[in-house]
């Protein structure tokens, strides 16, 4: 990965400096850092883990790595209160809800660890303001996802010849990172009057209710031209649902996220281009801030991290091809 070699190079930079900060202010500590994903099972929650131990290596701090199998708050509230009951230095995790995180996420900051948000967010994302009951995070390290929105409709309008109907298949309302995905598809698509943006469709992350809408929304819009899924299940499921129903060339699927599979994917044709974050960044920055937190050091509120955008015309391109997530 070009880019995120670089960035974590860039980083890598001052930790000689925080290193010798840390030795200075507590000989021979040696810190543990927590890392709760969405969930353990995706790619790109492995791949920020693997941004994040590589981060724990250098600075010589205990990573832990737990979560649970399903994007969901329920079943994400006791993994964070197993996590607060070990008492590690600091916790990096990725809220699955921007509501129902918040007091939970709280009893950490109340019982003194320091909590940073990686990918998704509490409240509006927006940190030590002074206000609202959501501000207590020191940090949201993630890539934009209004902007990242905003490319997948610049290239699914591209792809559809910037004249036709369009929808969003989605998960649900009230996950802070594909909300602002579509905030930001919406918002780029006024710019772009000959597109006409229909009903968002929601699916529950699950890949065939995503099929089944795909086909719904086909039927009532016999001239559908394209389709946004704002995390890859919505985008596969779309995929499968254009299969299912004859128009595999016809409608468009622009995808969110860049697993393995995803190359044979836009090989095929099932889809037609990905907007890929990078989570290794992710990772790491969020282990160097929580680092240089519990060293002494400040930490900007917001880090934002990049995108690569593919497609057929550069899916073989070695430099794009380091941005696809690792299993």
């Amino acid at each position: 990965m070009k880019r995120t070699v670089r960035a974590l190079a860039a980083i890598a930079v001052g930790v000689g400096a925080l290193l010798g900060s840390a030795q200075a202010q507590a000989p021979g500590k040696k810190y543990t850092i927590a890392l709760i994903p969405g969930l353990t099972t995706d790619a790109f929650y492995i791949t920020m883990r693997e941004g994040a131990e590589a981060a724990a290596k250098v600075v010589g701090a205990d990573l832990v790595f737990q979560g649970a199998p399903e994007f969901n708050p329920v079943q994400q509230t006791p993994v964070l209160d197993a996590v607060i009951a070990r008492k590690p230095d600091a916790i990096l995790i990725a809220p699955t809800d921007k509501t129902q995180l918040i007091q939970p996420l709280k009893k950490a900051a109340d019982a003194g660890i320091p909590v940073i948000t990686v990918d998704t967010f509490i409240g509006t994302g927006n940190y030590r303001t002074g206000t609202g009951e959501a501000d207590f995070p020191l940090s949201y390290i993630a890539s934009d996802n209004v902007l990242g929105g905003k490319m997948a409709a610049q290239a699914l309008a591209k792809a559809i010849g910037d004249k036709g109907k369009v929808y969003v298949s989605n998960v649900k309302p009230g996950i802070s990172t594909t909300d602002q995905r579509e905030e930001g598809f919406k918002e780029e698509m006024k710019s772009h009057p000959g597109v006409q943006v229909l009903q968002t469709q929601f699916n529950d992350n699950d890949a065939n209710k995503a099929a089944s809408q795909l086909q719904s929304v086909y039927t009532r819009n016999s001239d559908l031209a394209g389709v946004f899924g704002a995390n890859l299940f919505s985008a596969i499921g779309a995929a499968n649902g254009v299969q299912q129903a004859g128009q595999s060339g016809k409608i468009k699927v622009v995808a969110f996220d860049a697993p393995t599979t995803i190359v044979g994917n836009i090989k095929s044709g099932l889809i037609d281009g990905a907007i890929a974050r990078h989570p290794a960044e992710i990772g790491y920055y969020g282990v160097m801030s929580a680092f240089a937190h519990l060293t002494g050091q400040s930490i900007p509120t917001k880090i934002g991290t990049g995108f690569t955008e593919m497609d057929k015309s550069n899916i073989d391109n070695p430099g794009v091809m380091k941005f696809v997530y690792q299993q």
